[in-house]
C-alpha cells in the first residue's frame, strides 16, 4: 500500500456539487447564487467585517491597551528562581546561563517571590525593595551599576541649557 493508494471508504464522504451543469442537475442557470448582485458574480463579494456602509463593529468600538516596546524584551524573574544560579554572582549573563531568562532579553528585574537561602551578589539588575531587604538579610549585596548614557545625556542637557542663552 502507497499512499496514493489511500482514500475514504466508499459512502463516507458525499460527493461535491456540480454547479452549474443545467438544469437537470439542480444547480443550474445561476448555480445557486441566487439573481444578480455583488455575490452573483465571478470574484465578487464584499471584504470581511463590510456592513453593507454601516460603521463597522470594529471601527465603533475604542482601541484600548498599550504594549510597551521595552516590556517586550525586559524579563521578571522571581526571587527564588535564584537558585538555579551557579555561583554567587547573579548577572544578566548568568541569569541566561542558566536558562532563568530567554537568551533575546535585554533586560531583567528580580521580583520578590519566594524566598533566598544563600548569600548573593546581584550586580547590574535592578531589584524591588523587598528582594533587596531579603537578599540583605541572606547575607548578600546588591551592586547597583549606574547607567551608561548617564554622560552623554548630561552632555546633551548642558548643550541645551547653553542654546537657550
Amino acid at each position: 500500500m502507497r499512499l496514493n493508494d489511500l482514500h475514504p471508504a466508499d459512502g463516507s464522504r458525499p460527493a461535491k456539487k456540480r454547479v452549474g451543469r443545467g438544469i437537470s442537475a439542480g444547480q443550474g442557470k445561476t448555480a445557486g447564487r441566487g439573481v444578480k448582485g455583488a455575490k452573483s458574480r465571478a470574484g465578487g463579494g464584499v471584504k470581511p467585517g463590510f456592513e453593507g456602509g454601516q460603521m463597522p463593529l470594529q471601527r465603533r468600538l475604542p482601541k484600548l491597551g498599550f504594549t510597551s516596546r521595552i516590556g517586550r524584551v525586559t524579563a521578571e524573574v522571581r526571587l527564588s528562581e535564584l537558585a538555579k544560579v551557579k555561583g554567587e554572582l547573579v548577572t544578566l549573563e548568568t541569569l541566561k546561563a542558566a536558562r532563568v531568562v530567554r537568551r533575546n532579553m535585554k533586560r531583567a528585574r528580580i521580583v520578590l517571590s519566594g524566598g533566598i537561602d544563600r548569600a548573593l551578589v546581584i550586580q547590574g539588575v535592578p531589584v524591588t525593595a523587598g528582594v533587596r531587604a531579603a537578599v540583605e538579610a541572606a547575607g548578600g549585596r546588591i551592586e547597583d551599576v549606574p547607567v551608561a548614557d548617564a554622560p552623554a545625556a548630561a552632555a546633551v542637557a548642558d548643550s541645551d541649557a547653553a542654546a537657550t542663552e
